[in-house]
């Protein structure tokens, strides 16, 4: 088969350039120079367009390397030549002589050669790998960049060379595949190039909203393209200028335009180079094409001598890319297919480190002794029939969990997650009975007065009547408002170990507080305690077991990255009789059905919640309903005849703490609410929970809202009221909460729709959430491959003392902050 005239003529220029020794001469003022009429002969002879991209990446940097990275360079874009057009054996290039010396300053010995950017399957860089204090050097180790550009460059959170190679493009503009104005469609989301055929501004609304309108043109038609009050791109915009923009097309009088896209000037090269171009984060006074220059640069320098913290078994065992490659490919892609392997590599480091501290504080946990604590099984039957219920198939499952753990030896760690009234708190009772059964103490601690109330209350009517060694005395109570006299007796009898039981908030961490024997500490609603504070109740006690509890259903894959050094029992069922909460969503319109609903249940002797996104109207946003306001509405115009609290995060402790025990008392027939009451308030009279502005909350969050009514048994309703009626996608995610009252069917739909920032405990864990840049928390597959491995490579090495393993030894400890305290 007859070779192309365009990869003969290839093939001649760089068999020469190979035997002269990669001196740039084979082309007479440089082998970019060949580029000018290549790309065109090239495309003439039916070549594919990743092809030629490669080559016109490759030798347009060519000049600026040193001989031996233009050898690498070179041999390895011929060997993809070979490989996708099935070149005969005969035309590889001649085997890389001895370089010239270079005309060139010699680099410094601590800076990399430079090196452009290669696909994956290009043979990985021949320099050495430097040192990680290398990639700390300050920014100004560039030579284009000055202190001036190093302040601009810190608003972004970039200090250093190693900020720079991961300060990753935020989306990529596919030049290769954009489409042509003729074949755009209504609601696309696009990158359109062509040329400005003219712009213009004007002003609307007596002059209050500029306009600036451009005409946009390619081959195949034209598109209008506005921005809204930003006149300045009409300075910048210029008749003739090749442009791309990004953004979607919408429709206006019948014909499609694009509203407020981004967009950014193109030279003639980067036009015919059709390929996939990073866009990154940006700050004022840095411009898309400087910072694309500024990383081409870099990369080309640094990436291909940056250390892989990965041991090359683990690599192989994940396929994954080498850390050069894939910091070249997720700047500077050849394919889509090298991006999504660059990201998948970079994704799965972050993941890592986070999994390997994770099984590190795991196994020194399971490394310790703690004091056993066996019961029989006739006791635990003669406990849970003195019970006024029976226990569901999930209270006992997690229940055998706890048994199993305090009796085996070692420190328990388990976090007991389960939805909105699916019974935690029995559970907890029967666990803290167990150790009590052998003369030890236990501790419940909650985040509010009000709660830790509850608790004590709860204990003081279940155990006593299923455990005959504990008496009322000997469960005890201690808050922030606790007097005096009381608390000094309640201390006493904890020193002395007459107190079996101590239930409590924050006050259980003050130094006064001394147990006879604490091996048990109950954390309750957990995300909201720091890991000091969890750290210095677990102290209160030696070696002590530790069981925390969220009402917060968790994901699997959140459970996997927050909470994987806890064993984990989940809660899935609720008790029978409970009847399932009736929730409607209603638009703001039909809010007096909502109002009419509340009247009949209070007739009825029952209560109401009406929850609201923000405090006060200055907070707000147009349309947001507020809390402050509405309480003085609702008091003075919707419910005179009624009695309206009023309860919001900017109020004393105190303050709150009294407002709930008023309504709990039933001095208050509604209750005007911000989201502090989602956790943990009991008000087993509630049968109403109105949220105004339930766009405005998550799922999850709204279905912890729900859970706060119905729990005296009878029938209890929620209604969601959106913000506007035209928000279709939100309020299609808060039919959801209609549909369905299992809480795990809506944290996974949370997650998915919101992300992880919906969900707590990342910032308290030990470890820095900013860091991963890339992890995708949904990705349930990459994070068990993690874990798999870290877990194997801790039965290696657990101390990774071993020499292959000094490096992500360094990267584990700068991930983990280390010495901040335990991970959960």
């Amino acid at each position: 088969m007859k070779t192309q005239p365009s990869i003969e003529k290839l093939y001649k220029f760089l068999s020469l350039e190979a035997q002269r020794g990669y001196d740039n001469g084979a082309v007479m003022g440089g082998l970019a120079r060949m580029l000018e009429n290549w790309a065109t002969e090239a495309r003439n002879d039916g070549l594919p367009e990743d092809l030629i991209g490669a080559v016109e990446t490759r030798l347009r940097d060519y000049g600026r390397l040193t001989p031996k990275s233009r050898a690498e360079v070179l041999q390895g874009l011929w060997q993809r030549v070979q490989r996708s057009l099935k070149l005969p054996e005969r035309m590889a290039l001649p085997s890389p002589q001895p370089a010239a010396p270079a005309r060139t300053e010699p680099q410094p010995a601590a800076s990399p050669s430079p090196a452009a950017p290669r696909p994956a399957s290009s043979p990985p860089a021949a320099e050495p790998p430097l040192p990680p204090e290398a990639f700390q050097k300050p920014v100004t180790a560039v030579p284009t960049i000055g202190p001036r550009r190093a302040s601009t460059l810190a608003r972004l959170g970039i200090h250093t060379l190693e900020d720079l190679l991961y300060h990753f493009p935020r989306r990529y503009d596919d030049y290769s595949q954009c489409k042509p104005i003729r074949q755009l469609r209504y609601g696309e989301q696009v990158t359109v190039v062509g040329t400005v055929e003219g712009v213009g501004v004007r002003k609307l609304r007596g002059g209050k909203l500029q306009v600036t309108e451009a005409v946009i043109s390619d081959s195949s038609g034209k598109l209008r393209v506005t921005w809204f009050n930003q006149p300045w791109i009409a300075d910048r915009l210029r008749r003739g200028m090749p442009v791309a923009l990004a953004g979607k097309i919408d429709q206006y009088l019948g014909r499609l335009v694009l509203n407020n896209p981004e967009w950014e000037p193109l030279s003639k090269e980067q036009l015919s180079t059709k390929r996939i171009v990073p866009v990154y984060p940006l700050t004022a006074k840095i411009t898309q094409r400087w910072m694309r220059r500024l990383l081409h640069e870099v990369v080309a320098q640094w990436a291909g001598r940056a250390p892989d913290p990965l041991p090359t078994w683990l690599r192989e065992r994940a396929g994954l890319l080498p850390l050069p490659v894939a910091l070249r490919q997720i700047h500077f892609p050849d394919s889509w297919d090298d991006l999504r392997q660059a990201q998948r590599r970079l994704a799965f480091d972050e993941l890592f480190v986070l999994q390997l501290g994770m099984v590190r504080q795991r196994e020194a946990w399971r490394q310790r002794q703690a004091r056993p604590f066996p019961v029989e099984e006739p006791w635990l039957e003669a406990r849970l029939e003195g019970l006024p219920f029976a226990l569901t198939a999930a209270q006992r499952r997690a229940l055998e969990d706890i048994r199993r753990d305090l009796a085996s030896g070692r420190p328990m760690n388990r976090l007991l997650q389960g939805d909105v009234g699916s019974g935690k708190t029995v559970v907890a009772a029967l666990a803290m009975a167990m150790v009590t059964h052998h003369g030890a103490q236990a501790a419940l601690m909650a985040p509010t007065a009000l709660l830790a109330e509850q608790h004590y209350r709860s204990l003081q009517r279940l155990l006593p009547q299923t455990t005959p060694d504990i008496a009322p005395e000997h469960i005890g109570l201690l808050t922030g408002s606790t007097p005096a006299a009381q608390r000094r007796t309640t201390l006493e009898g904890l020193a002395a170990g007459r107190i079996k039981i101590l239930v409590g908030t924050h006050a259980l961490l003050e130094d006064p507080v001394q147990f006879a024997d604490l091996q048990l500490a109950v954390i309750d609603e957990q995300h909201r305690f720091g890991v000091r504070q969890r750290a210095r109740l677990r102290a209160k006690g030696e070696q002590t077991h530790i069981l925390v509890m969220t009402a917060t259903p968790i994901p699997r894959s959140l459970a996997l990255t927050i909470y994987g050094d806890l064993d984990i029992s989940v809660m899935d069922e609720m008790p029978v009789g409970r009847k399932p909460v009736l929730t409607y969503l209603l638009m703001p319109r039909e809010r007096e059905r909502a109002y009419r609903l509340i009247r009949r249940e209070v007739a009825a002797g029952h209560q109401a919640f009406i929850i609201y996104p923000l405090i006060s109207e200055s907070e707000a946003l147009q349309t947001t309903p507020a809390a402050v306001e509405a309480h003085r509405r609702l008091q003075s115009e919707v419910f005179p005849d009624l009695k309206v609290g009023l309860l919001h995060g900017k109020m004393k402790p105190d303050e709150k703490e009294a407002t709930m025990a008023r309504f709990r008392d039933g001095e208050f027939h509604v209750l005007v609410s911000t989201a502090v009451v989602e956790v943990g308030v009991d008000i087993p009279n509630a049968t109403v929970m109105l949220i105004e502005g339930a766009n405005r909350f998550g799922l999850a969050q709204l279905h912890q809202f729900r859970g706060r009514v119905g729990r005296g048994g009878q029938q209890a309703y929620c209604l969601l009221i959106p913000e506007t009626e035209n928000a279709a996608r939100e309020n299609e995610r808060l039919r959801a909460l209609v549909e369905t009252t299992d809480g795990f069917v809506l944290a996974e739909k949370d997650l998915q729709q919101r992300g992880p920032g919906e969900f707590f405990g990342t910032r308290q864990a030990g470890f820095d959430e900013a860091r991963l840049r890339l992890a995708n928390l949904l990705d349930v597959h990459l994070i068990e491959q993690a874990r798999n491995l870290s877990q194997e490579l801790i039965a290696r090495d657990p101390s990774l003392q071993a020499p292959e393993h000094r490096l992500l030894k360094q990267r584990l400890a700068a991930f983990w902050r280390e010495g901040r305290g335990e991970i959960s």
